[in-house]
């Protein structure tokens, strides 16, 4: 298992040698470092990896041009693994042993982490759409609008029974918080990486905005779909 940190700068398209084009996003991954290993044997008590990116902003406050605009805790962190600048964004990744091995606090990771051909997950937050009914939510066909229907094109319709149990069920279906959640889209295949620009172009959608912050690992399952 292996993974980096990037972040979304938008979707373009390539073509392959018999003229098809392919939809692919691009991932900048310039700046991603290791912030810390972790050990079955240390207190952590697992093998895992926590990568930074995004250079951390400095303080414009007169008298305080040398600090970051970070937590006490958080830049004693960087400060710790000798790392100059800090990082605003951490993740971590669980790896192998075998693989911990290949990793060293302060390390730069670059787009040839992942080559072209691998499988790989990506993880990141979706746009929120904020409250939404359930149409827009849960894809609800609405009632229909005939005659003497009145109001009630866009509801759910009945939530509860009657005598019994006489209440609404646990996790039933309604209007509520759209989006603005953690998701992960998975067997995405890495279609071509650009080492000089530390960009990765992965085949498909990845979730959130442009600018968002994403996490590449390799795939826990493996597609079963042709490219």
């Amino acid at each position: 298992m292996k993974g980096i940190v990037g972040r979304k700068v938008g979707m373009t398209q390539m073509f392959t040698e018999d003229g098809d084009r392919v939809p692919v996003t691009v991932v900048d991954v310039a700046s991603a470092v290791v912030v810390q290993k972790k050990t079955t044997e240390g207190k952590d008590g697992y093998n895992a990896i926590k990568i930074g990116y995004g250079l951390a902003h400095k303080l414009q406050k007169e008298g305080m041009e040398d600090k970051w605009r970070l937590s006490k805790p958080e830049s004693g962190v960087f400060l710790a693994a000798g790392i100059e600048v800090p990082r605003r964004h951490v993740r971590e990744v669980r790896v192998d042993a075998a693989e911990l091995d290949n990793y060293e606090v302060g390390q730069d990771l670059t787009a040839e982490t992942f080559a072209p051909g691998e499988y790989i997950d990506a993880t990141g937050t979706s746009k929120g759409s904020g409250f939404t009914g359930v149409m827009k939510r849960h894809n609800f066909r609405g009632t229909k609008a005939s005659h003497g229907v009145h109001e009630f094109f866009r509801h759910g319709g009945s939530i509860g029974m009657s005598a019994y149990p006489a209440r609404v069920l646990p996790g039933k279906k309604m209007p509520g918080q759209h989006g603005n959640a953690k998701v992960t889209v998975q067997n995405l295949l890495v279609y071509k990486v650009l080492p000089e620009e530390n960009l990765i172009l992965v085949r498909g959608s990845i979730p959130g905005p442009n600018g968002g912050i994403v996490l590449l690992r390799d795939a826990a399952k493996k597609s079963r779909r042709l490219y």
